[in-house]
């Protein structure tokens, strides 16, 4: 049986990708790599490797919740640890509602999620020169207001290659 990759996220408009692309040119220097624009999104949850039937089950499920649609905002760019930076991430605001929602409608197929971060990875770091120059002027990026109405969210699968993942909309959700 085929086992499909899959998490559930909320995609981000290309206004909001552009802009996403603008900050990523800010970072200061660095080895790693940028998150592709396209990738960019949000993941509500990570389902992990799955067989079809549960993609089925998990669908039948998701099409059960009722959202209201809402607006969200980049309001900071970080790093979840100064001690080893890995990961370069934009907060989103506003999302834990929808994730609490996704969480619950599969709790009989997944664990909850314990520690939530409302965060689109925008760089993958693999070396630093200088740390604390990195760190420092991350502090001194400028984040404009960028808002976006969510109205969706998605089921999607993701295969890896060496040239980095690639993600396929499985299926989308609608809020009301």
């Amino acid at each position: 049986m085929e086992l499909l990759r899959t998490f559930i996220s909320i995609d981000l408009p290309r206004r909001v990708q552009r802009e996403i692309k603008k900050l990523q040119d800010d970072l200061p220097g660095f080895e790693g790599k940028r998150t592709e624009l396209e990738n960019s999104h949000l993941t509500l949850k990570f389902l992990g490797e799955i067989g079809g039937e549960k993609v089925e089950e998990i669908k039948k499920k998701l099409l059960e919740i009722k959202f209201p649609k809402f607006e969200t905002e980049i309001d900071e760019i970080g790093v979840f640890s100064p001690k080893f930076v890995k990961i370069v991430w934009v907060h989103l605001r506003n999302c834990y509602g929808l994730q609490k929602v996704v969480d619950k409608a599969l709790s009989g197929l997944f664990k909850e999620e314990e520690r939530f971060m409302s965060h689109v990875t925008i760089a993958r770091v693999r070396f630093l020169k200088n740390k604390n120059y990195f760190l420092g002027e991350l502090k001194k990026v400028k984040i404009p207001k960028i808002k976006f109405k969510v109205d969706k969210f998605t089921l999607k699968k993701s295969t890896l290659t060496p040239e980095g993942p690639l993600y396929e909309t499985l299926e989308e959700y609608n809020l009301i």
